[in-house]
């Protein structure tokens, strides 16, 4: 089974993601022992960003690196886990909301495909980024 970042690299849309990975540093924290859960948003929702926020994003590695590990849960949550709580800290250290009451939402972003099983964790595609407050 392939880590985090192999599963996501494989699965071939994520590569903005990966990217903005690549760029703030975190491949190897995310290709760790974890385990990690991950509401990793796909190349269609980091699209919806205005394209000049993306590259001011991309250029500060710091506040990438909060944007990104706002994505990420510690420990290993798949969809069942997740429809029994309302909120989860992030490895930035906010909270994100859950709601799982018409299909799973993390905030304001909507898990398009759940349970990508990872041998560190799990990945859930979202289809908006996450803006920590």
């Amino acid at each position: 089974m392939k880590n985090i970042i192999e599963t996501a690299v494989s699965a071939g849309t994520f590569k903005t993601l990966i990217t903005a990975v690549t760029a703030a540093g975190l491949v190897d924290t995310l290709s760790g022992t974890g385990p990690f859960t991950v509401f990793a948003p796909n190349d269609d929702a980091f699209a919806k960003l205005p394209r000049e926020t993306l590259d001011q994003v991309l250029a500060d590695k710091e506040q990438l690196a909060k944007i990104l590990t706002y994505h990420v849960v510690s420990g290993k949550k798949m969809a069942a886990d997740i429809a029994n709580i309302t909120k989860a800290e992030t490895l930035q250290g906010s909270d994100v909301t859950i709601d799982a009451m018409n299909g799973v939402k993390v905030n304001d972003a909507e898990v398009v495909t759940a349970d990508i099983e990872c041998s560190n964790g799990v990945i859930h595609a979202i289809d908006t980024v996450l803006i920590p407050k």
